[in-house]
């Protein structure tokens, strides 16, 4: 885990996120927490690390997401060097879609 993001600040954003009981409510403090840009880019660095686990080539995922090849290639730096998080997530939303 990267030491200089554990702080007391993050600690108490992620406890508010976890208190978010369903996708209206995300919408809502999302909605107010960030700009639309900034929650346009989270959601494509996001589809963008999903193609790349789907094993998509850098060429379909920029023409479905517009994301450019560095963002592309920082979300795969991040799947493959990163702390599994991308994994984690990715590998309860399927067990949520088997169920």
């Amino acid at each position: 885990m990267n030491k200089k993001i554990k702080t007391e600040a993050v600690d108490h954003l992620f406890d508010a996120i976890l208190q978010l009981k369903n996708r209206e409510e995300c919408y809502s403090f999302f909605e107010d927490l960030c700009t639309v840009n900034e929650l346009l880019s989270l959601s494509q660095r996001f589809e963008v690390a999903a193609m790349l686990n789907e094993k998509k080539t850098y060429l379909e995922i920029a023409e479905k997401t517009g994301a450019s090849t560095a963002t592309i290639s920082r979300v795969n730096r991040s799947l493959n060097y990163g702390t599994d998080g991308y994994s984690l997530v990715f590998d309860r939303m399927e067990l949520s879609e088997n169920e």
